[in-house]
């Protein structure tokens, strides 16, 4: 259907940049740097940059980012991660694809992992921890490191939903082993295809990743170091997010604005819960503006046939997918919120007047 409110609009946000984005195109393709050149490697300096550490490596995709951590920590066949019980399926497909069982823990309001349930999951077999951040809000960070600090974990950070977030000033994706990117055209810094990255401030992962991304070579040298993957990220699509990366703190002033203009307009439903939480050491950057109504599918449905484009993950928790063999201990938190959650339109292409719409259909939606 043609939506009055996109979810996102990719054209539309080209047309903001397209100079830069056309002098990036025709930069690469007329010196011919399609594999492995300079853009890339000054997108991986400045995204290191951003995030605050000392490396950064690009990669396939954001499952790549965490399948290559988990190998990078020495994660493997015996060993178990913790990790959300309420997430993209790719956090745990990656803990499974090396060979290690996923340990889920049930989530607590803000969609992140609920540290106060983190201890009870440890076993003797635990290995690490994979907290994730969703939506543009992080997980309790400190609380994590102190566990993994405790029982001697490796702490692997999913942060594809939060680049740009921080806590105690501290950004997503600096503080474990490795944080984990996604540039899935979608996200809060999107490419156009797939694409990911980890960050890290451990030399050795820096160059684990930056072998086994290209078949396990070491491209200056010729030698092979292990059996590697196929997952480097494409030289154009660097060229492409370096540009979108400077512009990306005021894209993030934007997404602000529109979250609070949406808090000033549907703060007062009773039945519709707001993604704004009460803990000043953590800065939310709205990756997504993720609302929990309690009349679930009616709700989402009312939206998109009024021409409003929204996003529902996950009606059905990816533990409860019989294929992919996972062990449901009980999430209520999980279950609950996967009846009400509704994200509603947040990009930096919004015009007001698109808000406001939104939130006018929202009201209309509960009587108001």
């Amino acid at each position: 259907m043609a939506y009055k409110v996109r979810f996102v609009d990719p054209a539309k946000n080209y047309r903001m940049i397209k100079d830069e984005i056309d002098a990036a195109y025709f930069e690469v393709m007329s010196k011919g740097d399609l594999i492995d050149r300079g853009q890339l490697k000054r997108f991986e300096e400045n995204l290191a940059a951003f995030v605050g550490v000392k490396y950064a490596v690009g990669l396939n995709s954001g499952y790549d980012a965490l399948h290559m951590s988990l190998r990078a920590a020495g994660i493997g066949a015996g060993d178990e991660v913790i990790v959300p019980s309420h997430t993209f399926v790719a956090s745990a497909s990656a803990i499974v694809n090396v060979g290690a069982r996923p340990v889920l823990v049930d989530v607590g309001k803000d969609f992140n992992i609920d540290v106060e349930k983190i201890e009870s999951a440890i076993t003797p077999k635990t290995r690490g921890i994979m907290p994730v951040h969703l939506s543009g809000y992080m997980a309790d960070m400190v609380r994590v490191m102190n566990i993994a600090e405790k029982y001697r974990l490796v702490v692997v950070e999913d942060a594809c939903q939060s680049l740009g977030s921080s806590m105690l000033g501290r950004r997503a994706g600096s503080w474990g082993l490795t944080g984990c990117w996604s540039f899935y055209p979608f996200k809060i810094l999107g490419g156009y295809g797939d694409g990911g990255a980890i960050t890290t401030n451990d030399p050795e992962v820096a160059l684990f990743a930056t072998r086994m991304r290209y078949n396990g070579e070491d491209r200056q040298s010729g030698e092979y170091h292990g059996h590697g993957f196929t997952c480097l990220l494409d030289n154009l699509q660097a060229a492409f997010l370096d540009i979108k990366l400077a512009h990306l703190p005021r894209w993030i002033v934007r997404r602000k604005e529109i979250a609070e203009r949406y808090r000033a307009g549907l703060s007062d439903l009773p039945d519709l819960l707001l993604p704004h939480y009460n803990d000043p050491r953590r800065d939310h950057v709205y990756q997504n503006y993720v609302v929990r109504s309690k009349q679930g599918d009616a709700f989402s449905d009312y939206l998109k046939e009024n021409g409003i484009e929204v996003l529902i993950q996950f009606r059905k928790p990816y533990y409860r997918h019989e294929a992919l063999k996972l062990e449901d201990s009980g999430f209520p938190e999980t279950e609950a919120l996967s009846r009400e959650v509704c994200s509603l339109p947040m990009n930096v292409e919004l015009e007001d007047a698109e808000v406001d719409y939104v939130i006018r259909t929202v009201r209309a939606f509960y009587g108001k």
